[in-house]
């Protein structure tokens, strides 16, 4: 497929945008191919009726040669693949760096939910323009912009103030998602959340995006409250290419 457009997000972030219809839901992702490189999942960061786009952070390989894309250029995609979010109201959406495209679409449909978009620094910050009118909060770990803390704070802070939300969805550092997950079991508020994993077919026939019994691009990418509860190796242990598992660190 042709990109037609390609938008700077942040730092090392680019949006890659195809002038074709997807149809895809909140939470569900594309494969992304570079013959002659690799290909890896990406979410479906934007959507409209005859457009849509992925988000991605050039820090590998494969990354930074999407990274040198121009519009005009080709790239191979399939899917979309996955489940998806519930997108109920009274909600709260909290995304870590890049994890922010996968609850993207989620924000676009949901009723005035609340955001924590949070990064390492202001530089890293992703969609500050596109969420401008929302109800959003900034969160960055050095405070060069925004709160000076983690997202994880800010949504404790929510919780502990009995603002009415009934879930919480995020993407983002698995290290910060169990914590938001550990947060809403205390205050028994439902959390959804869009597993990273290494996927290398995208339909579950490979397996080395495993997490416990699940697979992740079949079962997931996104889990409720009852599902991550069971999961022992959630924000502990993942698995590399060669599928031999590791600590999440």
């Amino acid at each position: 497929m042709e990109i037609s457009d390609v938008i700077q997000e942040g730092k090392a972030k680019k949006s890659f945008f195809f002038n074709e219809h997807i149809n895809s839901k909140p939470g569900q992702f594309v494969m992304v191919w570079l013959p002659g490189i690799d290909e890896k999942p990406m979410a479906v960061s934007y959507r409209s009726r005859n457009e849509f786009a992925f988000t991605s952070h050039a820090v590998g390989k494969f990354t930074n040669a999407l990274d040198k894309l121009k519009k005009c250029d080709k790239a191979g995609i399939r899917g979309p693949y996955g489940n998806f979010f519930s997108a109920t109201d009274n909600a709260c959406v909290v995304g870590g760096g890049v994890g922010m495209a996968s609850v993207s679409t989620l924000i676009d449909v949901l009723k005035n939910p609340i955001i924590i978009n949070g990064a390492r620094s202001k530089e890293h910050l992703i969609y500050l323009q596109r969420y401008k009118n929302k109800n959003m909060l900034i969160t960055t770990d050095d405070g060069s912009y925004g709160i000076n803390g983690f997202t994880t704070d800010v949504l404790e802070m929510l919780l502990s103030k009995d603002f009415d939300i009934k879930t919480v969805y995020t993407c983002g550092p698995e290290i910060m998602m169990k914590k938001v997950f550990e947060i809403c079991q205390r205050y028994k508020v439902e959390c959804e959340a869009s597993l990273e994993r290494y996927m290398a077919c995208g339909f579950g026939i490979c397996g080395k995006c495993m997490i416990n019994d699940k697979i992740v691009c079949v079962d997931g990418p996104v889990f409720n409250s009852g599902q991550l509860g069971k999961m022992s190796e959630f924000g502990k242990f993942a698995r590399l290419k060669s599928g031999r598992k590791v600590t999440i660190g």
